[in-house]
């Protein structure tokens, strides 16, 4: 990987950043993305192990809490009965519940928990991918195929933990998930969206938002 194609923004040229309790970490200098090697990654099997300890209960008051940091502005941006896609929703899809809740239609697709195939086929309004672009081992790609999947004028919603100082990256907790594989600045999703010909918008921390032009 360290001397590779950035897999979030395919920028040649990845550099050795960090080695921390033995895994290997890069940067790429375009983007800002710090990526963990892939001889670290987990196997399919490990992987989804690991998914299945995830709480996220949709009728977990906590959890809502929590995606309402996401939530509430995604939904000031969308227009009434749009249709959604939970991408990568997990095994308990709150999210969808309090879109549905906001009188919205919902659709799920999961790897793992959900691999309805006919959900990747349709074309939405907006799609919400929230704790999940962390785990995406070719990031690049999917954003493409998010954005292929969105109608002109639609909304990608991101939320994912954002890597800010670097001096406290070893002891960072979203870096200790064996799942998590890409780590994100805010600059690393603005030039996602710029590469597309994106909107871009950080209404608040760790939550981003890029929208497709409404002429294509």
């Amino acid at each position: 990987m360290k001397d590779g194609a950035c897999p979030v923004c395919r920028a040649p040229g990845l550099r050795p950043f960090l080695t921390v309790a033995k895994r290997d970490y890069a940067r790429c200098d375009a983007c800002l993305a710090t990526l963990l090697d892939r001889t670290h990654w987990l196997d399919v099997t490990n992987e989804h192990a690991h998914y299945r300890l995830h709480e996220n209960d949709a009728g977990d008051a906590r959890y809502r809490v929590f995606l309402s940091r996401f939530v509430g502005p995604f939904l000031e941006r969308l227009t009434p009965g749009s249709l959604i896609l939970d991408y990568g929703c997990g095994p308990g899809p709150a999210l969808a519940a309090m879109l549905d809740d906001a009188g919205h239609t919902t659709r799920l697709f999961d790897p793992f928990f959900r691999p309805d195939a006919t959900a990747l086929e349709m074309r939405y309004d907006a799609i919400a991918c929230t704790e999940t672009a962390e785990h995406f081992h070719a990031p690049a790609d999917e954003f493409d195929r998010l954005g292929a999947m969105l109608r002109p004028g639609g909304w990608l919603g991101v939320m994912t933990c954002f890597q800010t100082d670097d001096s406290r990256f070893p002891a960072w907790h979203y870096r200790t998930d064996p799942t998590h594989v890409v780590f994100y600045r805010e600059a690393t999703l603005r030039h996602v969206a710029e590469q597309r010909g994106w909107h871009f918008e950080c209404p608040r921390k760790d939550v981003a938002f890029m929208r497709r032009p409404t002429t294509v």
